[in-house]
């Protein structure tokens, strides 16, 4: 009530029909966009959540990747709220802290809340979906322990691997400067993940108030020139086709088992 009269609200409630039928309207329009043919190199910002998904905290990172010449390519916020489902899962089965059923519901829950864009986006001729976050876990694995839950922790890992297996070799791991958690999961894990995946273009800069704003875009400057490199080399020895119709390359095969990999808490979302 204003002033003894009823202020009428714009609120509707949710429609999830109409959600549906936007959402496959939107994905078809996008594949029947007209695009030049310009090859881009792809560039995966992953990071520390703050400086990745502010564009103040890292000084334009996507900006900077597109006027070089790339396509920036940032892993989703939903990832990172069933990143913390899953370690509570985790922690549960392993430290008998919480519960494993109820951070499962929570997984469950936020899978379901998207099952309609990646129903669509797995029908799409240029967009992928994202991973189930157990896939993520089970990438991240092979290099680190999920038991590193600090910050980020092994999630920092997965995406970067799960960029990888879309066929993204150019990666920009952004970390605040001296954020232990992620020099961890981030800048330490990148010998053994070039180590597993050779043809990586991966590289480590820090964002801090003091740090030199001409250093990050040098190693940003850097990278880019080895993508453009990279991709000159794969055009010269393989027949593409045209990008209008073209997907995201992904790897697939399956991979090593270990005992992480293993480990029963993943599997109700392999």
């Amino acid at each position: 009530m204003k002033n003894g009269q009823a202020v009428q609200s714009d609120y509707q409630p949710f429609d999830q029909r109409q959600f549906k039928t936007d959402v496959k309207n939107i994905i078809a329009e996008f594949d029947i966009l007209p695009l030049h043919e310009i090859e881009k190199p792809r560039v995966g910002l992953v990071g520390e959540i703050l400086v990745k998904f502010l564009p103040d905290a890292n000084n334009q990172a996507v900006e900077i990747v597109e006027k070089e010449g790339g396509e920036a390519v940032m892993p989703g916020l939903t990832d990172f709220l069933s990143y913390c489902a899953f370690n509570g899962a985790y922690k549960a089965r392993h430290l008998k802290e919480g519960s494993v059923w109820k951070n499962k519901l929570a997984i469950a829950y936020l899978q379901f809340s998207r099952r309609t864009i990646t129903k669509y986006l797995k029908r799409s001729k240029r967009f992928e979906p994202a991973a189930p976050i157990g896939k993520v876990a089970k990438m991240a694995a092979r290099i680190v322990s999920l038991g590193n839950q600090a910050g980020e922790g092994w999630l920092l890992t997965g995406e970067m691997a799960e960029l990888h297996h879309q066929g993204i070799n150019n990666i920009i791991c952004m970390q605040p400067f001296a954020c232990l958690p992620n020099h961890i999961t981030g800048r330490g894990t990148l010998r053994e993940f070039r180590r597993q995946f050779p043809q990586s273009n991966i590289v480590a800069v820090d964002y801090d108030p003091g740090a030199s704003e001409s250093n990050q875009l040098n190693r940003i400057k850097l990278m880019m020139s080895v993508a453009f490199k990279q991709m000159e080399e794969g055009a010269n020895g393989e027949a593409r086709p045209p990008i209008s119709t073209r997907k995201p390359k992904q790897i697939r095969g399956k991979l090593p088992e270990t005992a992480q990999t293993n480990d029963p808490i993943l599997k109700p979302w392999l």
